[in-house]
């Protein structure tokens, strides 16, 4: 149950206050001055603050400037029956989340502090993320590689320029944002991730720019876009090369005109937000193409951050390994194994490709289901040889470059589907392809669900 702290000198305001909200479920705590609601706010640490701003003893921008000096993360409401532009302006200013009039239109209070509330909600899961990235998911490595990305990303996180990250799959672009939004002065804003790649294209623009009431008939509410709730704070768009092209044309124009315009409304609402967009895909190759725009390519790519491929930097394979070995052998409450330096020398020789993941998976396997506490460069060869029996199988199965390019193909794409119980998304989102591509490979290698349950969707 959330709680809401009334700080309001007007008794009989505070008794409308509280039945309206008890009534939707939230407790209520009360305080008729300032210095017992400041008090009063230490005691329960409430959700909420709704602040009248002329009262007796300590006006409201007094408690809001004293709570804020000790909860920088407070959200306050401020509420008055004298305020006037310049005082929002002021109060919004100095922390104030937002500024509601006397009297109350009862529906605006309620969406308030429900947009309070969700505000509150990506703040906690940002500052959550941002304690799990300092402690688990730096970037590793000391190569000449890595240590120009860490010094590409200092510079670029000390201003706020929108940034373009490139790079192959897997190497890492989510974590460079992350890393370039947690270094900002955004770092205690919000943090939103968008994969422009998974969301339906007729809901994409819904999801970024948000939409009135009614606009949806599945989904009868209003929408809060991700550009709205970023506010102040980063935008991830993740995979912009899969944009329609009429959703670059209007994200262009939000980026021109720094105003977004929820669908089914005539209202533009300002918005200050810092856009990294990433890419896998060549950008200048798709608008010869004519499948990306050239203009929102020039907007988006003010800075460039190129994300280098595991293979081009083996030098950190060590390091990288005895980070993954701590890490699983606590997860999986076994002690920690450790690698010898032929081990070691062996895997940084070989030529691994993008994905962190297939890496760390390799690593997971060899502690998991080696018998002994030291994992020399036998072990190894030995997993090496249960894949390469397979594939050799394959290859002499097969007369021509096409026919094992397509049967490869076929069972890596049946091993996806087994993988995420035949979920059609989460398997499109696995092989980093939409999900039209990935029906287009099923329909050509005529791949069949084993299942008489269809559970793709």
């Amino acid at each position: 149950m959330n709680t809401v702290l009334i700080i309001e000198d007007d008794k009989a305001i505070v008794d409308v206050l509280k039945m309206i909200l008890e009534h939707d479920g939230f407790r209520i705590e009360k305080a008729f001055n300032g210095p017992t609601g400041i008090e009063k706010y230490k005691e329960v640490t409430p959700d909420i603050v709704l602040l009248d701003i002329r009262m007796p003893k300590m006006d409201g921008i007094e408690v809001l400037q004293e709570i804020r000096k000790f909860d920088r993360s407070a959200i306050i409401i401020m509420i008055s029956g004298h305020g006037n532009i310049e005082t929002a302006v002021q109060t919004t200013k100095l922390g104030a989340y937002d500024f509601i009039s006397k009297p109350f239109d009862v529906e605006r209070l309620k969406l308030t502090i429900q947009n309070g509330l969700n505000y509150k909600k990506l703040l906690a899961e940002n500052e959550s993320m941002k304690k799990k990235f300092e402690s688990d998911t730096e970037f590793l490595g000391s190569s000449e590689e890595m240590k120009r990305l860490k010094d590409q990303m200092l510079k670029i996180s000390s201003t706020s320029s929108r940034v373009l990250i490139t790079g192959e799959n897997g190497t890492g672009k989510e974590l460079a944002a992350k890393q370039i939004h947690t270094l900002s002065d955004r770092a205690e804003k919000p943090f939103i991730h968008v994969n422009c790649a998974i969301i339906p294209k007729d809901l994409l623009e819904v999801e970024l720019f948000g939409c009135v009431e009614g606009y949806l008939s599945f989904s009868p509410g209003k929408r809060i876009g991700k550009f709205e709730m970023a506010n102040d704070g980063t935008l991830f768009l993740d995979e912009i090369a899969d944009l329609s092209m009429e959703s670059q044309a209007k994200l262009l124009n939000v980026l021109s005109e720094n105003k977004i315009e929820p669908l089914g409304s005539n209202t533009e609402i300002p918005v200050d937000v810092r856009v990294i967009a990433s890419t896998n895909r060549n950008l200048n190759e798709l608008i010869s193409e004519g499948k990306f725009r050239e203009d929102l390519y020039h907007r988006l790519n003010v800075l460039t951050l190129v994300v280098p491929p595991l293979r081009s930097r083996n030098e950190d394979i060590p390091e990288l390994v005895r980070h993954f070995t701590k890490e699983i052998s606590f997860k999986n409450e076994m002690p920690e194994k450790t690698f010898t330096p032929k081990a070691l020398e062996y895997l940084s020789s070989l030529k691994w490709p993008g994905k962190e993941k297939k890496k760390k998976n390799t690593i997971e396997r060899l502690i998991i289901l080696s018998d002994s506490d030291v994992i020399d460069r036998k072990n190894i060869a030995s997993e090496s040889r249960t894949y390469s029996s397979e594939m050799d199988k394959l290859i002499d199965s097969e007369s021509t470059l096409r026919d094992f390019q397509d049967i490869s193909e076929k069972i890596f794409i049946e091993k996806k589907l087994a993988e995420n119980n035949w979920n059609i998304s989460k398997t499109a989102e696995a092989l980093d392809i939409q999900r039209s591509h990935l029906y287009t490979k099923i329909k050509q290698f005529n791949i069949e669900n084993p299942d008489k349950d269809d559970k793709s969707h």
